[in-house]
């Protein structure tokens, strides 16, 4: 048998590699073409050879194309000659796709040649896409990632546009993923990562900074009056629940908004000034906006300082309940007690709320304390009640933990843990808290209603309540604001408006509680007017869960209990 000729041998090993290869004369014309070409370009083998070249490439880059071969064919020197470049081709149907193309060239008897392997790269270019979305993109949601959010705002800020953040974060979060896990928590910022793009469509830039934490630029816009009817927008949004296979989520969400370049000209300024004023929005309660404010920055490093110091106090066990006593004003008879939180502080001493209770409602940790309230406040209730007593326990509720989504669970599980009747257990909302989102307040305090726990509207008259409020809401008990009664011998407004406020209370078949009794002559006249309880100075003042238990043994004791003495 013949041995193959050197010139088969080769025709024959080109024609069986894996890669694209084809041979172009000085003309530019195809050649040899391998089956693998063939394949790759959608062409049968005799529909390729002795066509131009430019078959295979994009009508905007022939013109460039046939120059340079041309340049090469006459002598010029390839530059590009035996170095892989990444280019793009075409199809026999039309479609562009990206290729890696190394080219060879030779003179055969005077005559120029050219010869080029090719690799199809679509597969490689589609992993660097996905590898720049993953350095991009925040691979839970799809958003942008924080660095390329911050990119694209220092970008804008760069060349002097006007534009507005917003910062975002979600109310309510933490208590989903305690409560469902991190599974369930992690389809929910998913779905905030479809809900807002689909809200705002591409007029802006959504990105997810972290955990629950999202941001958006409004482009181009400086205006605050399209930043106030944006949030609103958002805020309304989140109005609706999230549907997670069966579970009905609700999820609020606190706005800090930031206008460039008044509140910051560079990127992490501008960001600062918004999260500034997320912070004052999760302080009004949550579920609110504000803007940034100048005077914010000292105060809101002073109160996050606070706040610091108070998780490893609440950590290192200095936070404490005092109990102050409720009296029924008829018998004198002790019926509850308020809890009111005190720190002792290992340096300062005992500190009043007034000192810390701002630094409380800023964030996540007023929750978190707010649940070891309730808890003490139960473990109290259990002693100071053992298994018949009628004493309760009234705790006051944080903002952050009226919004959260199982304050009843939360509740139910506080009253089960300690054996605690439910009647023994009331919580006190302020009008501002109960009245910033109404619906939603009035299924949670419906929710508390129907476990037996009673609720209290405290400081009344002194917010936006209306009387019809109160109809609606299934409450208890009515605490009438202490700035009623301080003069309420000598000031016949404030005597009319507490009279009017007892008798309405009475006719709905609420308790009625006066806050800051001082005097025998300030109770002469709540027990005139139909008070039913009073609490005060006059009663005793706030004191240590072991006193108050001291203190509900004497006032049980068959003989008399001398009044405590005002500031003493």
């Amino acid at each position: 048998m013949d041995l193959p000729t050197t010139a088969k041998m080769a025709h024959d090993f080109a024609a069986a590699m894996s890669h694209a290869l084809i041979v172009v004369d000085g003309s530019g014309a195809m050649r040899f073409a391998n089956p693998a070409f063939c394949e790759m370009f959608g062409y049968q083998q005799n529909e390729v050879l002795g066509q131009p070249i430019t078959l295979i490439i994009p009508e905007r880059m022939r013109g460039a194309h046939t120059a340079g071969m041309a340049n090469v064919a006459a002598g010029a020197k390839p530059g590009l000659a035996g170095k892989a470049v990444e280019v793009c081709a075409i199809k026999r149907d039309g479609s562009e796709f990206p290729i890696e193309i190394t080219l060879t060239t030779w003179n055969d008897a005077g005559a120029f040649w050219a010869g080029a392997t090719i690799r199809d790269i679509s597969e490689r270019r589609e992993r660097d896409a996905r590898l720049m979305r993953l350095a991009s993109h925040d691979t839970l949601t799809g958003l942008q990632n924080r660095h390329e959010f911050m990119t694209v705002l220092g970008d804008k800020l760069s060349v002097g546009s006007p534009c507005t953040l917003l910062l975002l974060d979600l109310d309510g979060f933490k208590e989903v993923n305690d409560t469902h896990g991190h599974m369930v928590g992690d389809s929910l910022l998913q779905a905030v990562g479809v809900r807002l793009p689909y809200l705002l469509g591409d007029k802006a830039a959504i990105g997810r900074l972290g955990g629950d934490e999202f941001a958006v630029l409004l482009k181009d816009s400086g205006d605050p009056m399209a930043a106030q009817k944006q949030a609103a927008c958002i805020l309304d949004a989140f109005r609706k629940p999230f549907s997670l296979g069966g579970l009905e989520l609700e999820l609020g969400a606190s706005i800090g908004i930031a206008i460039s370049p008044l509140h910051g000209g560079e990127a992490e300024e501008l960001l600062a000034s918004a999260d500034f004023a997320l912070y004052r929005a999760k302080a009004a309660g949550g579920r609110a906006y504000r803007f940034f404010e100048a005077s914010m920055r000292n105060e809101s490093q002073a109160k996050r300082d606070m706040r610091d110091r108070l998780r490893r106090a609440l950590h290192c066990g200095e936070l404490e309940l005092y109990y102050q006593p409720q009296v029924e004003l008829a018998s004198q008879r002790v019926v509850g007690f308020e809890a009111l939180i005190r720190w002792n502080h290992p340096e300062r001493g005992l500190l009043l709320p007034g000192v810390f209770l701002p630094s409380l409602e800023q964030s996540a940790l007023g929750s978190e304390i707010g649940w070891w309230t309730i808890d003490e406040a139960c473990r109290m209730a259990a002693e100071l009640n053992g298994k018949h007593g009628t004493y309760r326990i009234a705790v006051n509720l944080f903002a952050q933990q009226f919004r959260a989504p199982h304050l009843c669970d939360r509740v139910a599980e506080a009253l089960e843990r300690h054996r605690v009747r439910p009647e023994c257990l009331e919580l006190e909302v302020t009008e501002e808290v109960a009245l910033n989102d109404e619906d939603a307040s009035l299924q949670k305090l419906k929710a508390i209603r129907d476990i037996g726990v009673g609720v209290a509207f405290d400081d009344f008259g002194t917010g936006f309540a209306s009387l019809s409020s109160l109809q609606r809401y299934p409450l208890t008990t009515l605490k009438i604001d202490r700035g009623f009664i301080r003069d309420i011998r000598t000031c016949p407004s404030d005597a009319a408006i507490t009279r009017a406020l007892v008798a309405m209370s009475c006719e709905m078949g609420l308790r009625t509680v006066a806050e800051g009794i001082e005097t025998t002559e300030q109770e002469a006249v709540l027990r005139e007017i139909g008070c039913q309880e009073g609490q005060g100075y006059l009663y005793g003042r706030p004191m240590p869960a072991g006193d108050a238990l001291k203190f509900v043994r004497e006032t049980e004791a068959p003989t008399p209990r001398s009044r405590a003495v005002p500031g003493k």
